[in-house]
């Protein structure tokens, strides 16, 4: 179990235990525009999938806003996916609201599905744990990242690192 804690409580976190090495568990998100996000759009691509809570909070802005500055910097064969249970209306709002252009979000807000097999559902609140994932082109998870509290940022040098170790 992961130990991972919310305003300093500790939190529930459950789904499958993932690590480097595993291949990557399918999944099915709800796009912007209520299109399926699925791996296949990915095929080919270093996809790096930035898990946060909601976009509407002020550390899940600043992450994927981050992201998406670095995003201008990567190369194309990589993608930055910025997952929450957000709705994809809200999401298309905030992301027009913050200019984020360069970086997809998705929402898991229909069955949990991607939250439980990936292992980042925030089991008390219904929401994703911050995580980071970084699956290469054969869609072998690479990296993972899990932040401990969950309201703070991910380490983002460690996590550009581990993406140019791919490149």
């Amino acid at each position: 179990m992961k130990k991972i804690t919310f305003n300093g409580l500790p939190a529930v976190v459950t789904g499958q235990m993932l690590k480097p090495g595993d291949k990557a568990p399918f999944f099915q998100l709800i796009g912007n525009s209520l299109e399926a996000i699925t791996p296949e759009r990915f095929a080919g691509k270093i996809l790096v999938i930035s898990c946060v809570p909601s976009l509407d909070t002020p550390v899940c802005s600043l992450e994927t806003q981050r992201f998406n500055q670095e995003a201008d910097r990567l190369p194309g064969e990589v993608w930055i996916l910025t997952v929450s249970r957000d709705l994809p209306f809200a999401q298309a709002r905030w992301c027009a609201a913050h200019g984020v252009k360069k970086i997809q979000t998705a929402s898991d807000y229909r069955d949990y599905g991607f939250a439980r097999d990936y292992g980042v559902l925030l089991e008390d609140l219904g929401l994703l744990t911050r995580a980071v994932f970084i699956i290469d082109k054969q869609g072998i998870i690479k990296y993972i990242q899990f932040v401990p509290e969950v309201t703070q940022e991910p380490n983002y040098e460690e996590v550009l690192a581990e993406i140019k170790k791919l490149l």
